[in-house]
C-alpha cells in the first residue's frame, strides 16, 4: 500500500507547481541538519527536487549576489536536493504591512525546477512569510527538555502570530526511545489545551545512523502527509494582504513553565 501511495504522489506531483514546507528552526536540537538530510531523502525518494532554503539562527550567511540574483547563490548538493544560505534574507522582503510573502516569489522564480521548498527559518521570520497559508509547519525536537521547550515556543508564536493550526513534529533521537512518544504526546496534549493546536503526526531520525540506513515508514509518512498539506502553489496563491496577526490574547504557558 505505501508503494502504491508513492507512486500516486509521483504522478499527481509531476506536473505540479512549488510546494512550501516550513520547518520552524531550533537552535536547542543537535542535529538539526541531520534531520532535513532525512526530509530530503524522503522527498527524493518521490523522485522530487527540494531546495532548502536554510535561514535558520546558526545557518550561513547570503552571498552579496542574493540582492541581485537569487538563482547564482543556489548549490546543487545532489541530483535532488539545492541549497541557499539565506540567514536573516526573509527579512529583506518585509513590505509596509510586516509581510515578508515576497520572499516566497522570489525563491520560487529562482528555483523553478524545484518541486518543494524548504524554508528552514525561525518562528517569528516564518510568522511573517506563511501568515494565513494552506501550510503545515514542521517543528524540530530532540529529547533535550530545552529543545522540546522551544518546539512549544515556536509552534505557540505562529499559531498567534501566522494563523497556522496544524503541525508535524521530527526529532532527532532513536525511534524506539519511549521518551520520544512521551514529548510527542506532551506536545500534543499543549497544543489542543493551550493554543487550540494540532500536532498531526510526528516521527524520529537517529542522527547516529549510517547514511546508507533506509528511512523509517514514520519519516516517509511525516513527508507525505508535509506534501499533501501544501497544495501546489497554495502559499504563492493566497492572498496578497494575508500579513502577520496580532496575538488574539495571553495565554498562559505552562509546558514553558514546567521546564
Amino acid at each position: 500500500m505505501l508503494q502504491d501511495q508513492a507512486h500516486g504522489l509521483r504522478r499527481l506531483f509531476a506536473a505540479s507547481k512549488t510546494r512550501f514546507v516550513p520547518v520552524v528552526s531550533n537552535p536547542r536540537v543537535m542535529g538539526s541538519g541531520v534531520l532535513l538530510e532525512g526530509l530530503c531523502a524522503a522527498f527524493a525518494e518521490l523522485n522530487l527536487q527540494t531546495l532548502v532554503v536554510d535561514a535558520g539562527e546558526q545557518s550561513p550567511r547570503p552571498s552579496e549576489l542574493a540582492q541581485v540574483d537569487l538563482s547564482n547563490c543556489i548549490e546543487r548538493l545532489s541530483p535532488r536536493v539545492s541549497y541557499l544560505a539565506a540567514r536573516g534574507l526573509p527579512l529583506r522582503y518585509i513590505n509596509a504591512n510586516g509581510s515578508a510573502a515576497a520572499f516566497l516569489e522570489a525563491v520560487a522564480a529562482a528555483a523553478p525546477d524545484a518541486d518543494v521548498i524548504l524554508l528552514h527559518a525561525p518562528a517569528a521570520e516564518l510568522a511573517r512569510v506563511v501568515a494565513l497559508r494552506e501550510v503545515r509547519p514542521l517543528l524540530l525536537a530532540d529529547t533535550d527538555p530545552a529543545s522540546v521547550t522551544e518546539a512549544y515556543a515556536g509552534m505557540k508564536w505562529l499559531t498567534q502570530r501566522a494563523g497556522l493550526m496544524v503541525y508535524s513534529l521530527l526529532m532527532a533521537c532513536h525511534p524506539q526511545l519511549r521518551v520520544a512518544t512521551r514529548i510527542a504526546q506532551q506536545l500534543h496534549s499543549c497544543a489542543d489545551g493551550f493554543l487550540g493546536a494540532v500536532l498531526r503526526d510526528w516521527a524520529c531520525l537517529d542522527p547516529r545512523a549510517s547514511q546508507q540506513a533506509s528511512l523509517t515508514p514514520e519519516l516517509r509518512h511525516l513527508a507525505r502527509e508535509l506534501l499533501l498539506a501544501a497544495p501546489p502553489g497554495a502559499a504563492l496563491d493566497a492572498s496578497s494582504d494575508a500579513t502577520p496577526l496580532r496575538p488574539a490574547r495571553k495565554a498562559s504557558n505552562p509546558f514553558i513553565a514546567a521546564h
